[in-house]
C-alpha cells in the first residue's frame, strides 16, 4: 500500500547536535592521521639526506678502487662494446704489454688479475686479449680452460686430422677472415704444443702437402690437476686443460711500426672478432666459444649497479668523455608523481640539491678523470617509492575510520530515522479514518538486529509477519479442504461405477442407493489436496501372486466398465511385494485411460515379464501415440487433454496410479511403440 506524504514538524539544530558531533569526531581522527603520517615522512626525508651526504665520498673511494684494480683498467681501457656479430669474441687491450703464454701458471695468472676471462656454461673459459712486443709487434693472446679428457696428439707429418684432437681459430678483421688449424702434438703425458696452419676456409680436417706451421703463430696446452670424473684409468681422465695461443695479426703489426709513429691500440680492434674451437675426433666438439650463455668480464656499463637513483658518473680522458653513467631507480613500485610532488614540498632543511666528489684513475694508457655527481631529488623519488608502499598502513587506517563511521551512520543513525519515518507514517494512516488498514504496509523487516533497535524492529516485523501468516494459513486450510473432498470424490467415484454395471437393471433395488451414493460423492467432490492426502495413506505391503491377480484383474475388467482385456498367464507363480487393493485401483486406472485412447475393436493386453528381481506389467493399447515431451508430464496431477466430464476432473488417475506404485517401492513408465502406447509398471519380487 502506497502511503501519502506524512506532516513532520520541522526541527532546530538541536536536534542534530549530536550528530554533528560525531561527524566532527570522526573528521578530527582523519587529519590527525593524515599529519602522523606526513610528519614520519618528513623525518624520514631529513634523516635520508644526511645519510647520503655522508656516505657520497665513500661511494666515490669504493668505485675508484675498483677502477684502479686490473679488471677495472680492463674496463677503462676498452669501453666501447664490441662491433661484431653475435658468435664472435672481440680481444680486449690488457692494462700490462703481454700475457707471458709460454707459462701456463704465469698466463691464468695474468688471465685472472685482468679478469678478461669469459666464463661459459660448463666451467670453461676464454680470454682473448691484444699485446705488443717492441722487436716482434702486436699479437692476440687466447687463453682457454676448458675440461677435456686425454687428448690424440698427431703424429709427425700426419695430414689427415679427423681422427686426432685440433684447435680451429678464425679471425675476423675489415670484413675479411683468416682461418688456423692447429692440431695437438704431445710433449709428454701432461704437456704439448699446438703449430698452427693457415688453411682457408673451405678446409676442415686436412692440410695440404708440404704444409709448414706459421713461424708466429705459437700454441700450448696443459693438462694438470686430478680427474674431474670417476675414471677407471688414464684413457677416460678428464683433467682441467689449459690452452695458451699467440696469433700473429699483420694489420696491428703495420700499426705498431707504422712510420708516423705507433698507434696503440689499434683503431679498428672494437670491429675485429675471434672464434677458437676444440675439435676432438669423429666430428666432436669439446669447446667453442661460439656457445651461447657466455658471461662477459667487468664493463662500465656494470658500475651503474653501484650508483644510487640521481647519481651520475662522468669518466673522463682529457677532453674525451669515455663513459656517463647514471644510477637506476630502486627496484619495486615505481616512484608515484604526486607522493613525489608531496616530498618535495615538505619543510626539511635546506640543503644543497646536488654534491660532487672528483678522483682519478692512472692506467698504462693514460691518465682518466672520474666525477661522482648526486642529485638529492633521487632521494625524494626513492622516498616516494618506499612512501607508496608504506601508504597502505596510513590508507588501512582511514579506510578504519571510514569504515566505523559508515557502520554507526548506515546501521544505528540512519535506521533509527528510518524506523521513525516509519512509525510516524503507520500512525497517520491509522489515525485516518476514511483509509482502512491493512496489514503489511508496515515493513521493517530490514531493520531487524542483535542491538536494542534491531530487536525491537524484529519484534514488530514478527508480530505483523504472524498477522499475516494466520491469514494465509485460514486461506490454505480452505483451499486444501476443498482438494481433499476432491480427491477423495474422485477415488470413490470408479468403484461406484463398478457397482452401477453391476446393478445395471432398473429394477434392481441396489440401483438406487449407489446412485445416491454418486449424488452425495458429486456434492462432496474436490475439497482438499490430492498429493496431500495421498502422501499420508498408509499400504499394507505383503507377498502377492501377480500372475494370479492379473487373471483376476483381466477376468474383472468388464465389470469396470472395460472390454476386450486379454492376459496370457505365466508358467509358474510370480511373487512380488505390493498391496493388492492399491495395485488393483493403480492398474484400474492405467486400464481406463487405455480404454479412453484405444482404437475402437482392438484389445488391451496384459504382459508380466520377469527380470533378475523385477517384475515387469506391460499394459498395450492399440491408439495415438503420446508426444514424446509428454511421456513424462502425463503422471503429474491435473495434466490430460481431455475436459472434465460429468462433474470428474481429467488427470487424476494416472497420477493416483504412480503415488500408490511409489509406495509399494515400485515405478511405472510410459514409452511408444509402433501402434499405440505401452504403460510399464515395475515391482520387486518378494
Amino acid at each position: 500500500m502506497k502511503l501519502g506524504r506524512v506532516d513532520m514538524p520541522r526541527l532546530g539544530v538541536a536536534a542534530f547536535r549530536n550528530r554533528i558531533v560525531f561527524h566532527l569526531v570522526f573528521v578530527a581522527l582523519a587529519l590527525a592521521t593524515l599529519a602522523l603520517a606526513l610528519a614520519l615522512l618528513n623525518e624520514e626525508r631529513q634523516r635520508n639526506a644526511q645519510r647520503y651526504e655522508q656516505s657520497f665520498a665513500k661511494s666515490l673511494a669504493e668505485i675508484v678502487a675498483q677502477l684502479r684494480h686490473p679488471s677495472g683498467q680492463l674496463a677503462l681501457l676498452n669501453p666501447e662494446p664490441p662491433q661484431v656479430e653475435a658468435g664472435w669474441v672481440a680481444p680486449l687491450l690488457l692494462p700490462f704489454a703481454a700475457i707471458d703464454f709460454d707459462d701456463a701458471t704465469k698466463a691464468q695468472r695474468a688471465v685472472d688479475m685482468a679478469g678478461c676471462a669469459l666464463q661459459y656454461p660448463g666451467g670453461a673459459s676464454l680470454c682473448a686479449a691484444v699485446g705488443s712486443n717492441a722487436y716482434a709487434g702486436g699479437f692476440v693472446y687466447l687463453v682457454a680452460n676448458v675440461d677435456a679428457p686425454p687428448l690424440v696428439p698427431r703424429e709427425h707429418g700426419a695430414l689427415d686430422l679427423a681422427g686426432l684432437h685440433r684447435v680451429r681459430i678464425r679471425l675476423l678483421h675489415d670484413g675479411a677472415q683468416a682461418h688456423w688449424l692447429a692440431p695437438f702434438e704431445a710433449l709428454d703425458a701432461q704437456h704439448g704444443q699446438l703449430p698452427g696452419f693457415a688453411v682457408d676456409a673451405t678446409v676442415t680436417d686436412t692440410l695440404r702437402a708440404k704444409a709448414r706451421p706459421q713461424r708466429d703463430f705459437r700454441g700450448w696446452v696443459w693438462r694438470e690437476g686430478p680427474c674431474l670424473n670417476a675414471a677407471t684409468g688414464a684413457a677416460d681422465c678428464v683433467r682441467r686443460t689449459t690452452i695458451s695461443i699467440r696469433l700473429p695479426v699483420e694489420a696491428f703489426r703495420e700499426a705498431l711500426f707504422r712510420p708516423g709513429g705507433p698507434q696503440w691500440p689499434p683503431a679498428d680492434l672494437a670491429r675485429t672478432g675471434l672464434r677458437l674451437a676444440l675439435l676432438g675426433p669423429g666430428g666432436t666438439t669439446l669447446f667453442d666459444s661460439a656457445a651461447p650463455g657466455a658471461q662477459p668480464p667487468l664493463t662500465l656499463s656494470r658500475l651503474s649497479r653501484a650508483l644510487a637513483p640521481g647519481e651520475t658518473l662522468k669518466i673522463t680522458r682529457g677532453s674525451n668523455v669515455v663513459a656517463l653513467l647514471q644510477g637506476a631507480d630502486a627496484a619495486g613500485a615505481p616512484p608515484s608523481p604526486w607522493l613525489t610532488a608531496l616530498i618535495r614540498h615538505l619543510p626539511a632543511p635546506a640543503m644543497p640539491h646536488a654534491l660532487q666528489a672528483r678522483d682519478t684513475v692512472t692506467t698504462p694508457a693514460g691518465r682518466f678523470d672520474v666525477v661522482l655527481t648526486g642529485d638529492l631529488q633521487g632521494l625524494d623519488r626513492s622516498l616516494s617509492a618506499s612512501a607508496a608502499r608504506l601508504a597502505w598502513p596510513v590508507g588501512a587506517m582511514l579506510a578504519a575510520i571510514a569504515l566505523a563511521w559508515l557502520i554507526i551512520e548506515m546501521g544505528l543513525i540512519r535506521r533509527i530515522a528510518t524506523l521513525t519515518k516509519r512509525a510516524a507514517a503507520l500512525s497517520h494512516q491509522l489515525q485516518a479514518p476514511e483509509q482502512r488498514f491493512a496489514l503489511g504496509t508496515l515493513d521493517v523487516a530490514d531493520l531487524r538486529g542483535r542491538d536494542e533497535l534491531g530487536i525491537l524492529a524484529g519484534s514488530l516485523a514478527d508480530l505483523l509477519q504472524h498477522a499475516r501468516d494466520s491469514l494465509r494459513r485460514e486461506q490454505l486450510r480452505a483451499e486444501r479442504e476443498h482438494d481433499q473432498w476432491h480427491a477423495v470424490g474422485h477415488e470413490i467415484m470408479s468403484p461406484l461405477q463398478s457397482l452401477m454395471l453391476l446393478h445395471a437393471a432398473d429394477s434392481d433395488p441396489s440401483r438406487r442407493y449407489v446412485q445416491r451414493m454418486q449424488q452425495a460423492v458429486k456434492v462432496l467432490y474436490g475439497q482438499a489436496s490430492p498429493s496431500e492426502a495421498l502422501a499420508a495413506a498408509t499400504l499394507a505391503v505383503g507377498r502377492l501372486d501377480l500372475d494370479a491377480f492379473l487373471r483376476g484383474v483381466a477376468e474383472n475388467a468388464a465389470y469396470a466398465g472395460i472390454a476386450d482385456v486379454a492376459y496370457a498367464p505365466a508358467a509358474e507363480p510370480v511373487w512380488v511385494q505390493a498391496d493388492e487393493y492399491p495395485l488393483e485401483d493403480a492398474i484400474t486406472h492405467v486400464l481406463g485411460n487405455a480404454d479412453r485412447y484405444r482404437v475402437a475393436g482392438t484389445p488391451i493386453t496384459l504382459a508380466l515379464r520377469v527380470d533378475g528381481d523385477l517384475a515387469s506389467i506391460d499394459i498395450h493399447n492399440q491408439g495415438p501415440r503420446i508426444v514424446d515431451d509428454q511421456l513424462a508430464r502425463i503422471f503429474d496431477y491435473g495434466v490430460s487433454d481431455a475436459e472434465p466430464e460429468d462433474g470428474v476432473r481429467r488427470g487424476q488417475g494416472l497420477f493416483v496410479a504412480k503415488t500408490y506404485l511409489a509406495k509399494m517401492g515400485g515405478s511405472i513408465a510410459a514409452r511408444n511403440v509402433a501402434d499405440g502406447v505401452v504403460f510399464e509398471i515395475g515391482l520387486r519380487q518378494a
